[in-house]
């Protein structure tokens, strides 16, 4: 497959590797594999938070809440974690 990019898409493609340190080629698989998943995840999603909702039982509400933390850390492009441990209980 061969993708006729715009120059500034281009551009933009290969700063945003360049932060992440990757070559643009896997950057852009990247980025386009997590974009075609993405409905299947944001279903998973959802079904997640209603079934923590419609759980009673706080003991299985922790465990999804911590499993929602845990896969949302997961799926970032950057290594930078959104709920750091070290802030648990401080800023979330």
């Amino acid at each position: 497959m061969t993708l006729n990019l715009s120059p500034q898409l281009e551009t933009k493609l290969s700063d945003a590797a360049r932060r992440e340190g990757l070559p643009a080629d896997q950057y852009a698989i990247r980025v386009l594999e997590r974009a075609v998943a993405s409905p299947d995840r944001r279903a998973a999603a959802v079904n997640l938070l209603q079934s923590w909702i419609e759980t009673p039982d706080p003991q299985e509400q922790i465990a999804a809440g911590q499993y929602l933390v845990t896969s949302l850390d997961a799926d970032r492009l950057s290594d930078r974690k959104l709920f750091p441990p070290e802030l648990r209980g401080v800023t979330w």
